[in-house]
């Protein structure tokens, strides 16, 4: 009966006829479809996705479990999102790679960014970036950027300038603080702000830049509620102001679609772990679960890319026998 009305709401909202009905209930994001895309190591995760020059190219950490020093990025790239090779592996001698971030550098470079992780040593994490001039096929030797024990965790561009949240990585999380840095080239990356005004506790973020010049951002918070916060700020993104969302989440990504409504794809915890879409509404501060995504688990940490008017989005998940590398279409 549900969806009859819904139906027939949307048939009235279509001729302009006022009902009772909500009417974004007509336009919730559809799953068209989903597949594995990776599947070879043990534990595949961690994603990232982008598409330059007509292909696709997805980067994510492969190891023998969710912790290993055999960590390694792994980036793999197809035409049409249905077949794919494997275009590049990134190792370390000593470090556990993870969180693969990418994006193109003003150059037209690509930029990879991720962390090396040593267990066993007083600061177990140290972010790093490579470069590569021939699309991802070589990478140069990689460098150790920011500061030591803060995790910068992914590169945004915005007219030519690289900027990153980085926090710190203490194993008491309720002493982890936020920084913003910002890189000219992807491998110098000075503070910009040495202390964000944001409760200690905080992990994972996404800043968006938005066309008028405002930045967003989407922060994971680990300590009090533990819900998520979304901060806003102007140029030159020296002050933010925080709202605290209503849902706890992990692995945050999120985007500006051409209408200007804001998609985000996080890990959310209730009433269990998944990888979830939801809208975002800064003017309210408001976040809004509206379509899961197959998963369960050990999961999330999705890339987003809309193309031709559908949104991509690669993902992690734990929910058919062990981690393995998704990708999904959903018509927003």
């Amino acid at each position: 009966m549900y969806e009859l009305l819904r139906s027939a709401a949307g048939l009235l909202v279509f001729l302009g006829v006022s009902t009772g009905v909500v009417a974004h209930d007509v336009s919730e994001p559809r799953l068209l479809e989903v597949r594995r895309i990776w599947d070879q190591a043990p534990h595949n995760a961690f994603t990232d996705l982008m598409r330059h020059d007509g292909l696709w190219y997805c980067v994510f950490r492969e190891g023998s479990k969710h912790v290993s020093p055999d960590g390694s990025l792994r980036l793999i790239t197809s035409e049409d999102g249905v077949t794919w090779d494997s275009l590049a592996l990134i190792s370390h001698p000593t470090d556990d790679l993870r969180d693969a971030k990418l994006s193109l550098t003003p150059d037209g470079g690509f930029l990879l960014n991720g962390a090396g992780m040593q267990a066993d040593m007083p600061t177990r994490y140290h972010s790093m970036s490579w470069l590569s001039a021939d699309q991802g096929r070589s990478w140069d030797d990689g460098r150790r950027i920011g500061e030591p024990g803060f995790w910068l965790w992914r590169t945004q561009w915005h007219h030519g300038t690289a900027y990153s949240m980085g926090y710190e990585t203490y194993r008491d999380r309720s002493k982890r603080t936020l920084r913003l840095y910002r890189s000219s080239d992807g491998k110098v990356y000075e503070p910009w702000v040495r202390t964000v005004n944001v409760p200690n506790g905080v992990g994972e973020d996404r800043v968006l830049f938005l066309e008028d010049g405002t930045a967003l951002c989407l922060l994971r918070h680990e300590t009090g509620t533990k819900n998520g916060l979304l901060g806003t700020s102007g140029p030159p993104y020296q002050e933010w102001t925080w709202k605290e969302l209503s849902l706890r989440i992990g692995g945050p990504n999120m985007m500006q679609l051409p209408d200007g409504r804001i998609l985000a794809a996080t890990r959310l915890y209730a009433p269990r772990t998944r990888t979830s879409l939801s809208w975002i509404d800064p003017e309210a501060g408001t976040m809004t679960e509206c379509l899961e995504l197959p998963s369960g688990g050990d999961t999330s940490y999705a890339g987003m890319v809309l193309h031709e008017g559908v949104v991509w989005i690669s993902y992690y998940s734990s929910h058919e026998e062990k981690t393995c590398i998704y990708l999904a279409k959903v018509k927003p």
